[in-house]
């Protein structure tokens, strides 16, 4: 019989990361019309066809992470989506939140929708071939910001959400946030990360969720978008790695990482510092990797921009940029 764990363990196999291809379609069609394409479903379907599609993906990733409309549709070639996926030995996840909306009271933070009807729809994607589900809060930083009230709120949100979902039969993704938008620094990123990560584990705990079949999928401890602080790779391993140890327990089966608006480089880069600085100082008790949506796909899309005579280009550069954060997730990768 298959576990929860087991299926964790899964999506975290050595050299394997996970696409997100979970973008809402308004937030797929910003990247669409970015390279002069329109927003439409079936451009969206090409979209998301591009990079399922390709040949040998699995080698790379373990899991798949879509948005409802794709959960549902077919695949150019008339197969439908989650049986592509099935067929490559990749697990079909879900994003089951329903968007943010204002943490009234709390100007400037947000909380995340969909736990009333939660248990419903994770019964009928569970029953359409869903293994593992993600559902995201976001965490702003900012003057007197988060909260306390705004952590608790988001953490027990995201307690009752993983205990739903594994009643469901699904692994629960945790994404609690942490944006990178912000002139904050490194150094508070971290005490944010930490005060995050440290709450959710405790509500985990309370609300009876199995830690050994969870997925953590969560930020790296980078400075600001907009901070007066250069990115420097070996700092984002050793505050990052220091934060996860004392944090998370040992029995999360892995920790996967968004790139959370880092370009597709520093993405990479940040995540193959994290493995090797693990490795140097004895290891990590969890896999940790990657969790990427426009880290891996934006090199393709830029060059596909719609056109049906870029295709083979675009997925043999989604096979590179794939074989380097492979790569990374060992903290083997050479690029420089």
């Amino acid at each position: 019989m298959t576990t929860l764990n087991d299926i964790a363990r899964q999506m975290v196999a050595p050299g394997k990361g996970i696409l997100a291809a979970d973008e809402s379609n308004g937030s797929a069609g910003k990247r669409l019309e970015a390279v002069g394409i329109a927003n439409t479903p079936e451009n969206r379907r090409a979209y998301r066809d591009l990079f399922l599609r390709t040949d040998g993906i699995e080698r790379f990733i373990a899991g798949v992470i879509l948005y409802d409309e794709t959960f549902h549709q077919e695949a150019l070639d008339g197969t439908p989506f989650v049986a592509l996926l099935q067929d490559k030995g990749i697990l079909p996840g879900i994003k089951v939140d329903l968007g943010l909306a204002d943490f009234n009271g709390f100007p400037g933070e947000e909380v995340t929708r969909g736990l009333d009807t939660l248990a419903e729809r994770c019964a009928d994607y569970a029953a359409a071939g869903a293994r593992f589900t993600k559902w995201r809060n976001v965490i702003h930083i900012g003057d007197n910001l988060p909260t306390p009230e705004l952590i608790h709120t988001n953490t027990i949100t995201l307690a009752r959400y993983a205990r739903i979902v594994q009643d469901a039969g699904m692994v629960p993704m945790l994404e609690p946030e942490v944006l990178l938008t912000g002139t904050h620094s490194l150094a508070r990123a971290a005490d944010v990360t930490q005060r995050v990560l440290s709450e959710l584990f405790y509500q985990c705990t309370r609300y009876r969720v199995d830690l050994s079949g969870i997925i953590l999928k969560t930020s790296m401890v980078v400075p600001g978008a907009d901070a007066d602080e250069t990115m420097d790779h070996a700092t984002v391993a050793r505050e990052t790695l220091r934060i996860l140890t004392e944090t998370v327990p040992t029995e999360v089966p892995g920790v996967v990482f968004l790139s959370g608006g880092q370009s597709a480089r520093d993405a990479r880069m940040n995540l193959n510092a994290i493995n090797h600085h693990a490795t140097e100082t004895g290891g990590a008790p969890w896999p940790l990797t990657f969790s990427f949506a426009r880290a891996l796909q934006g090199p393709a899309l830029e060059i596909w921009r719609g056109d049906e005579t870029r295709v083979s280009a675009a997925r043999e550069e989604f096979r590179r940029v794939l074989a380097l954060n492979s790569a990374a997730s060992t903290g083997t990768m050479q690029e420089t």
